[in-house]
């Protein structure tokens, strides 16, 4: 069964978030488990991304607090937060075009998070790929 990279990149978040959720509440998870909780289909695609944003969350968060305007990742909303650790991974160590990424954050962050989340963003990721 094959599903789009959008659908693929909801299942990305809500895993990623529920990982999160996992660690700020100090319970012990599987990630193994996480994943086949949230999506019946096997994908490297979805793979990679938990967990490279797992094992780079440091670093993705540095990249972000530099764009961030008077602002850190920590403040944003959880789910905001999940998408931009997210794109930026997806940018900086994926072959996925830039606009695709820039654009499919938007559009989770139109769906989960509230406008001005959407526009810190959407002008993190501009200013990363323009970089």
């Amino acid at each position: 069964m094959s599903t789009k990279r959008s659908e693929q990149r909801e299942k990305i978040m809500t895993i990623l978030y529920q990982v999160e959720m996992y660690k700020k509440n100090k319970y012990e998870y599987s990630l193994e488990d996480v994943i086949k909780e949230n999506t019946d289909i096997r994908s490297d695609f979805i793979n990679n991304i938990v967990n490279g944003v797992i094992e780079k969350e440091q670093s993705l968060n540095e990249i972000a607090n530099k764009y961030l305007k008077n602002w850190t990742i920590e403040r944003l909303d959880n789910l905001g937060a999940t998408i931009l650790r997210m794109a930026i991974y997806e940018i900086k160590y994926m072959d996925t075009p830039p606009i695709v990424v820039i654009n499919e954050a938007v559009e989770l962050a139109k769906k989960y998070s509230d406008e001005n989340v959407r526009k810190m963003i959407n002008a993190v990721l501009e200013k990363i790929v323009n970089e």
